[in-house]
């Protein structure tokens, strides 16, 4: 068999193509390794037209056709058999595509190493559990927004795919704590099963044994449980056996408690991102506790947890590394939690406070001049913020806004953060000066400080 020396395969990869969000033409077939349709065409490409091409490109490597939502299982079998070499696929929203395909990826042996299949809504159990049994290279495994993904195959997941990095299993409305690592041995759900308990329905899932594992998902890093049914248990569970998770999504999780950010507390300095958005029932105490627990905190969303107050914010402004934070909706929320990300989070750069209600501007001017790292700050809502000549420096609002919500609309970045800073100063040299003069204050909106 011939081989290529080194100058001829240098030379080989060098030549070596990525085409993004069109089609190679017949001369790019055998350049292309990278393949990235990420956008929709007008006029769309067809699956007939990706299964001539992706039959002719066998040295494809990664391949993103989120943009060709047409493709259907034909083309993936083509794509399975011509690209030996496939490392990476993103079929995002492809929902002609079906387990067949899917599980003609797994027969062939290809050298996976990340597969996003979120959107993919025909995708059943049967395929997701190949790819945890037979893709032994996996890193990275996306399955979000599957209606029909039940905890049988994302326990195969847990037991089979110890490389993963990264697992996505946002609004899959089956998922519940079945799906994930329990700390319950038998025994003690045999106790539990003793007690009386109300009549409910029971389904197969329901009786599903405790997902017991004697090995440790020490490569896991991104976990995202977006809007699933899991309990304490479940983050319990979790953590004891990913103790070095860096990222982690309970967006939408309503039933956590704080026992919950407890167990998540236990992270401690490898925890950067958390997420808690509408997770409604934590208090103070356990955000306080995770925040001294978790110091290495970059990213933190408590938008909508309604029992929260300034205390929370108190603990969370201490973080050194804290760079964005979402408190949108917490209408317990007072100037006084913003003076303590003035004085403290020296390295913020992005804050959203849409509908806190309390919140005034004087507050947030003082942010704005102590923080001069600040680069996005979002107000919509706030009632102090409708004050003429603030809105000049929002951002436009989407055209998708109503009339009253394009009113509200408050959100500013970049220059526009820096533009309301000097429009703020020039207001407040200008009360000073009409103090000092004894002359009604007026504001303006604009910028010169004249006292007339």
């Amino acid at each position: 068999m011939y081989e290529l020396d080194t100058d001829e395969a240098s030379s080989f990869h060098e030549d070596m193509i990525k085409i993004v969000d069109r089609l190679p033409t017949e001369d790019e077939y055998r350049r292309v390794r990278h393949l990235l349709i990420h956008k929709p065409r007008e006029p769309p490409i067809t699956d007939d037209q990706l299964a001539q091409v992706l039959g002719a490109c066998p040295h494809l490597e990664t391949i993103v056709l989120a943009g060709a939502p047409s493709v259907t299982d034909r083309t993936v079998v083509i794509l399975a058999e011509k690209a030996i070499n496939l490392q990476g696929i993103n079929l995002a929203g492809c929902d002609q595509v079906t387990d067949v395909g899917v599980l003609e990826l797994t027969t062939k042996s290809l050298p996976l190493q990340w597969i996003h299949l979120n959107g993919v809504t025909g995708i059943t159990d049967p395929s997701v559990s190949a790819i945890a049994k037979t893709c032994s290279r996996l890193v990275e495994l996306e399955l979000c927004d599957l209606p029909l993904l039940t905890p049988l195959s994302v326990r195969d997941i847990w037991s089979f795919s110890r490389k993963l990095r990264t697992i996505r299993l946002a609004r899959c409305p089956l998922l519940t704590d079945r799906a994930f690592p329990s700390t319950l041995g038998s025994e003690l759900l045999d106790a539990e099963d003793e007690k009386p308990l109300p009549p409910r329905p029971v389904t197969w899932i329901d009786k599903l044994p405790p997902l017991i594992l004697r090995h440790t998902a020490e490569n896991l890093r991104v976990l995202d449980l977006t809007s699933c049914k899991v309990t304490d248990d479940a983050i319990e569970g979790i953590v004891r056996h990913a103790p070095k998770i860096q990222s982690l999504i309970l967006s939408g999780c309503t039933m956590l408690t704080d026992r919950a950010l407890d167990s998540i507390s236990n992270l401690g300095e490898h925890l950067d991102v958390l997420v808690l958005a509408h997770v409604a029932n934590i208090t103070d105490r356990a955000v306080v506790k995770v925040a001294r627990s978790c110091w290495n905190l970059r990213c933190v969303d408590v938008a909508f947890c309604r029992n929260l107050t300034d205390m929370s914010v108190f603990e969370l402004a201490t973080l050194e590394g804290l760079r964005r934070l979402s408190l949108v909706r917490m209408q317990k929320l007072t100037d006084i939690a913003i003076f303590s990300l003035a004085e403290q989070a020296t390295c913020l750069e992005r804050l959203h406070l849409s509908y806190c209600d309390r919140l005034s501007l004087d507050a947030v001017h003082l942010l704005l001049r102590k923080r001069r790292n600040l680069q996005h700050l979002t107000a919509t809502g706030i009632p102090s913020f409708r004050r003429k000549g603030v809105e000049r420096f929002s951002d436009p609002p989407p055209a998708t806004c109503d009339t009253d919500q394009q009113a509200a609309f408050r959100v500013f970045s970049g220059d526009n953060v820096a533009g309301l800073r000097r429009f703020l100063d020039k207001e407040e040299q200008r009360r000073r000066e009409a103090e000092s003069k004894n002359i009604p204050f007026v504001p303006r909106s604009d910028d010169k400080l004249d006292l007339y």
